[in-house]
């Protein structure tokens, strides 16, 4: 016998848990008292926002190490062989997406460990279904290029991918760059593609719009800096 993988979504921001996390994860996610996460300050907020019912210093919280090596992954994953069961969680949203745990998952999959994902928020599937775009065929690409001519030369093969493939594109930004991003989307795609703009998923500021790139230059442009967004890119020409 061995203990079970929690892989635990987090908020994607400040909101109350019951609007983005069923009751059944948050009360397993309670019943766990040892978690290994992306980052030790934002898990021990997370367990504070589930409301978990022991003190958050009495709780063994492992941060994952850069690099992961196979040493540190079998380390941290040991009390599963003596039927402790661990809650995997990422800084937000769902951990092994666009997230280094997915090493532990796999680790724990080749040694016949259980691996139960739980139910909670994603930005960028949240991002896909609001989309309007091809929720059929799609990838994500993580961050483009932060400098130019890089990113727009990435933008240019990602829309050129997505014309042939029609596949929808989903990447994001560090979120002081988003501007500068929309700003090379606008620039460099046709004015037929279609971008939507999904910010501040599950908060109450949350916004998303799809227009084609020659509208979205005709629009005033949405306030983006410091906002959390995932772009999201179709060709349909």
């Amino acid at each position: 016998m061995s203990g079970t993988l929690y892989l635990l979504p987090t908020q994607l921001g400040d909101t109350l848990w019951p609007t983005v996390l069923p009751a059944g994860s948050q009360t397993i996610a309670c019943g766990l008292q040892y978690f290994i996460v992306e980052n030790a300050k934002t898990a021990r907020s997370a367990l504070k926002w589930l409301g978990h019912p022991t003190p958050v210093r009495d709780i063994a919280i492992e941060t994952l190490p850069e690099p992961l090596t196979q040493l540190e992954i079998d380390r941290m994953l040991q009390p599963l062989q003596a039927e402790q069961d661990i809650g995997l969680m990422s800084e937000a949203g769902c951990p092994g997406v666009a997230d280094p745990g997915a090493l532990l998952v796999r680790r724990a999959h080749e040694t016949g460990i259980s691996v139960k994902p739980l139910v909670g928020p994603s930005s960028l599937l949240l991002a896909l279904m609001a989309s309007g775009l091809d929720g059929q065929r799609f990838a994500f690409h993580g961050y483009l290029p932060a400098r130019e001519p890089a990113r727009s030369k990435r933008i240019a093969e990602l829309e050129k991918e997505s014309r042939y493939k029609l596949q929808t594109q989903l990447f994001i930004e560090t979120p002081y760059r988003n501007a500068a991003l929309l700003n090379a989307l606008l620039a460099t795609c046709h004015p037929e593609t279609l971008l939507c703009l999904a910010s501040d998923l599950t908060l109450p500021s949350e916004t998303i719009a799809t227009r084609r790139i020659g509208v979205w230059r005709q629009s005033p442009h949405p306030a983006l800096d410091r906002r959390p967004t995932v772009f999201l890119l179709l060709s349909v020409r």
